[in-house]
């Protein structure tokens, strides 16, 4: 059975950081590109970053380049989010996907943001 567990989230202040983990299981980790979302309250969830199956290749929101960095670490099934310089606006909860033909999802985890 597919997990994806989220962890890292809580509470930063303004220009503080925060790094997210996912845990993955139950399906081939390394064969799939995977994702972070994020969704404010009351707004639709959005693309945060991705990162290619190998980790060769990532892509970021124009709101989080330069802030944000996706990583993975393949050998434990672990894929990252580590955000520096965060603001009140990167409030949200925080989602990992992964691109399998499914797309399984994990439970979200809060970062909230605020002095």
């Amino acid at each position: 059975q597919v997990q994806l567990v989220e962890s890292g989230g809580g509470l930063a202040q303004p220009g503080g950081s925060l790094r997210l983990s996912c845990a993955a299981s139950g399906f081939t980790f390394s064969n799939y590109g995977m994702r972070w979302y994020r969704q404010a309250p009351g707004k639709e969830r959005e693309l945060v970053a991705g990162i290619s199956s190998g980790g060769g290749t990532t892509n970021y929101a124009d709101s989080v380049k330069g802030r944000f960095t996706i990583s993975r670490d393949n050998a434990k099934n672990t894929v990252y989010l580590q955000m520096n310089s965060l603001k009140p606006e990167d409030t949200a909860v925080y989602y990992c996907h992964a691109r399998t033909p499914v797309g399984y999802w994990g439970q979200g985890t809060q970062v909230t943001v605020s002095s």
